[in-house]
């Protein structure tokens, strides 16, 4: 009995034995596999294709933009000054009327008939102004006989200025010249003084409100060129300059307004429309620029892949200036005539090998060639992705 329990157990020894020897035996040859091709060198991948572009030197431009609220150059209600019942309104509504022509016409009869009186009493109070002043130049009347003259004279003289200028203001006329609106009155209608007949306004030259942050108001000027485009005529840009900046700040905002004169040659603008408004900052000529594909952002921090000689990318850090349409401006972390990756970044690492699809293709955009020159908003933003 005891002999053939170890039996069994040399049997179960034997099989364990020639299992883990055959396990052993197979697992060699692929052991052996790695071991050659790594001896051999392993596998490489090949270069990732990936778009490049130059690090290019071009104009950049700081560029501020707003919406502002266009004004009339000059812009009034016109209004009778006394009452009266109105005779006559001969302008033209809507259209165009000459300083000092005729708006309004009120009811004079009265007024008219107090200037003839006012003129008699005064032709009367002269003729015995002379009479007293011949009899006195002969010794024959006192001076203060003159003296009463004279007063007499200067007070009908008053009248009739003062009547005159009440039978004025019978005639309502244009301050200066503009387009007048439409009629707020009819003829025959009894109107008080200060009742507004219509207005008018100077519309061939505009004035253009907008408010500009305290940070940029050193940066203006009075003279600088602005300019203006609305959404009533998309694409037309109008040249315009700034002509008051105002001294006080609005505590709210912090912002002051600034107003830029612009001419409305073509009456294309309308008092009370919006209006984009751009102007620029500052600009530099030799500034270096990526197109903005070529930047992203990990951690907070700014990167490009730049393609070393021997073909393989470095993680570059940079600092960027103005963000444009469709470059970036480069302060630090590269050179002029660095090449960087523009598309392709997501299959990328550090010291990746790389095939660029359109090196050496220059003045092709973003394509290796010279950036070319742009304009941007001075308060843009870190431009990029994450990573």
């Amino acid at each position: 009995m005891v002999a053939a329990k170890k039996n069994l157990k040399a049997a179960h020894d034997a099989r364990v034995f020639l299992t883990a020897t055959g396990l052993a035996l197979l697992l060699l040859p692929a052991a052996g596999g790695c071991q050659a091709k790594k001896a051999a060198g392993g596998f490489t991948p090949p270069p990732t294709p990936v778009e490049t572009a130059i690090v290019a030197r071009g104009s950049v431009a700081d560029r501020f933009t707003t919406v502002g609220t266009l004004e009339a150059g000059e812009s009034v209600d016109v209004a009778a000054e006394i009452d009266g019942v109105v005779r006559a309104l001969p302008f033209p509504e809507g259209g165009q009327v000459a300083a000092g022509a005729l708006i309004a016409r009120l009811d004079d009869v009265q007024l008219a008939a107090e200037a003839q009186r006012a003129e008699a009493l005064r032709d009367q109070s002269r003729a015995m102004f002379e009479r007293v002043r011949s009899v006195v130049d002969q010794g024959a009347g006192a001076p203060q006989d003159l003296d009463d003259a004279t007063a007499a004279m200067k007070v009908a003289e008053a009248n009739l200025d003062l009547a005159k200028a009440r039978l004025a203001k019978t005639r309502v006329t244009a301050p200066f010249a503009g387009t007048a609106g439409i009629r707020r009155v009819s003829p025959g209608a009894f109107v008080r003084a200060g009742t507004t007949l219509t207005d008018l306004a100077q519309i061939d030259r505009l004035r253009l409100t907008f408010s500009v942050p305290e940070r940029l108001l050193g940066r203006l000027a009075v003279g600088a060129a602005v300019r203006v485009e609305t959404t009533a005529n998309a694409g037309q840009v109008i040249e315009g300059k700034i002509a008051i900046i105002e001294p006080q700040l609005d505590e709210q905002s912090r912002s002051a307004r600034v107003v830029a004169h612009v001419d409305n040659a073509g009456r294309l603008m309308r008092p009370g429309m919006s209006a984009s408004v751009a102007l620029v900052l500052g600009e530099r000529a030799e500034a270096l620029t990526v197109p903005g594909p070529a930047v992203f952002v990990t951690a907070g921090q700014t990167f490009v892949y730049v393609v070393t000689p021997a073909g393989v990318v470095a993680r570059t850090p940079v600092q960027l200036g103005t963000r444009m349409a469709d470059a970036v401006e480069v302060l630090a972390g590269l050179a002029e005539g660095q090449q960087v990756v523009t598309a392709g970044h997501q299959k990328l690492y550090d010291g990746a090998k790389v095939a660029p699809m359109n090196a050496g293709a220059p003045g092709q955009g973003g394509q290796g060639g010279q950036a070319p020159a742009a304009t941007a908003a001075s308060d843009s933003s870190t431009p990029g992705g994450s990573h």
